[in-house]
């Protein structure tokens, strides 16, 4: 698929291809355009959307921290960049083109994939790793047909952080708290049928070990319909052990929280609490194990074993039990598919990198680079990182002599040679104003979630 590019090179700005435009693509562009006046920058991305997981990860009730997209808009809009958007890296597109025809890449191409549940029974029906359910909820056109059967009591969510939360508060929030989130109609309208009465939030070590942020955490005890139910023999008295700072103010605040939870939680008795009438429960499940899903065909139970901490380590007792339910989501961690040519590192399933550089013109940021740890704001180190080695590379202030790379030039001869379909940022823009103006009454849109129908606003 690779094109001779080589009568195209040309005198002028110094010309970068971002691929993917999510949340680290857009900083790393940001930081670009302030350290390099004389940039000129594509961002290419497989969807004719943009901003990543601000759009397909953020949980669709927390509009506010989708609130930077209004900051990666200006960004868009800046004469020097241009978004191209439905082009995918390896089917439209290849690495070794960018390479050819631009001075430097940057692979913002994130991790899109779970990682994998490695227990018995993993592959049954009813069990989705939480990037291909999250997905669905939230209108990602590559989840859209997931298609979860929800037609179960109780469902168990792996994990403790803040992607197990999220699946959680989706699933247990009435359709009145969801009537101003960007929740996808197929998902809830399948959410709204269940009968979902019971979420487990299941972690293999203990509450001072969870990751979750207080905020989200103490949301959990706000639901409308929904009661938080720890069991207090799982909760220390204090936080102990060795631990940066940081860590010891989060792990106070949350078993703070906790205690708050286990003190209020209603039982199975009469009018216990001011809970008690609330007909849904979250139960926060510490040392925990998942052992194997069981079911035939599809899952009916997850069997657990019980755990103790070992420096550090979550090490089984032998003790097992069984939750009943009928969907159980892995929120585990995100694995990439690999990129042609390229190396992932075995520990952190990232690309091979030294501190974000790949090899001579070629970058990695984000998640791509560093493994999938942080929030969307740490990427904005990574972005003011990646500008300070281009600018190391091309010290000419963004300006280049004769002889360089053609950058847009190339690529969009090449899109034009194979009949692709180019989604500019423009068009974004409209498709964005189909979206908000069929939105229900206090939502803040409703989302096109197959990419022929995005296409079809632009005919």
């Amino acid at each position: 698929m690779n094109a001779d590019l080589s009568n195209l090179q040309a005198a002028g700005p110094l010309a970068v291809a971002i691929v993917g435009a999510g949340p680290s693509g857009f900083y790393a562009a940001a930081a670009l355009l302030k350290a390099l006046p004389g940039v000129e920058i594509d961002i290419i991305e497989a969807l004719p959307t943009p901003y990543g997981l601000i759009r397909g990860g953020v949980a669709p009730d927390h509009q506010s921290t989708k609130g930077v997209s209004r900051a990666f808009a200006r960004t868009a809009r800046d004469p020097r960049v241009r978004f191209h958007g439905n082009v995918e890296l390896d089917r439209d597109v290849s690495l070794a083109e960018l390479r050819a025809a631009y001075d430097a890449v940057v692979l913002a191409i994130g991790m899109a994939r779970d990682r994998d549940l490695e227990i018995p029974g993993a592959k049954l029906a009813g069990v989705f790793g939480a990037a291909s359910f999250v997905g669905w909820y939230n209108g990602h056109p590559d989840f859209r047909d997931l298609d979860p059967n929800l037609d179960t009591p109780a469902a168990c969510v792996i994990g403790n952080g803040n992607v197990a939360i999220d699946v959680a508060r989706v699933l247990l929030k009435t359709a009145a708290e969801m009537a101003d989130s960007d929740l996808a109609d197929h998902a809830a309208g399948t959410i709204r049928a269940a009968p979902l009465r019971d979420v487990y939030l299941i972690g293999r070590r203990g509450p001072v070990q969870a990751k979750f942020t207080n905020k989200e955490l103490t949301e959990m005890g706000t639901l409308a319909d929904c009661a938080a139910v720890v069991d207090p023999a799982q909760l220390p008295d204090e936080v102990s052990g060795e631990m940066p700072a940081r860590d010891r103010r989060l792990a106070d605040k949350n078993l703070a929280t906790l205690k708050g939870f286990a003190a209020g939680a209603p039982d199975d008795g009469p009018d216990n609490g001011p809970d008690a009438a609330k007909t849904k429960r979250v139960h926060f499940l510490f040392y925990a194990k998942p052992d194997a899903v069981l079911g035939e065909g599809r899952c009916t139970a997850l069997r657990l074993e019980r755990t103790r901490i070992e420096d550090g380590r979550a090490v089984g007792t032998g003790e097992f039990f069984e939750v009943p339910c009928g969907l159980v989501v892995p929120a585990i961690g995100y694995s990439m598919a690999p990129v042609a040519g390229l190396t992932l590192n075995a520990a952190s399933g990232a690309i091979a990198n030294r501190d974000g550089r790949v090899d001579p013109g070629l970058y990695v940021v984000g998640w791509a680079g560093r493994g999938p740890s942080g929030v969307i704001g740490t990427n904005k180190a990574g972005g003011d990182r990646i500008a300070e080695l281009i600018q190391a590379d091309f010290p000419q202030g963004g300006v280049r002599s004769s002889g360089g790379k053609p950058g847009r030039a190339a690529l969009e001869q090449l899109l034009t040679e194979r009949g692709l379909r180019r989604v500019g940022f423009a068009d974004w823009e409209r498709i964005d104003t189909a979206e908000v103006a069929a939105a229900p009454s206090g939502a803040p849109r409703r989302k096109l979630t197959r990419i022929a129908d995005m296409l079809a606003v632009l005919d």
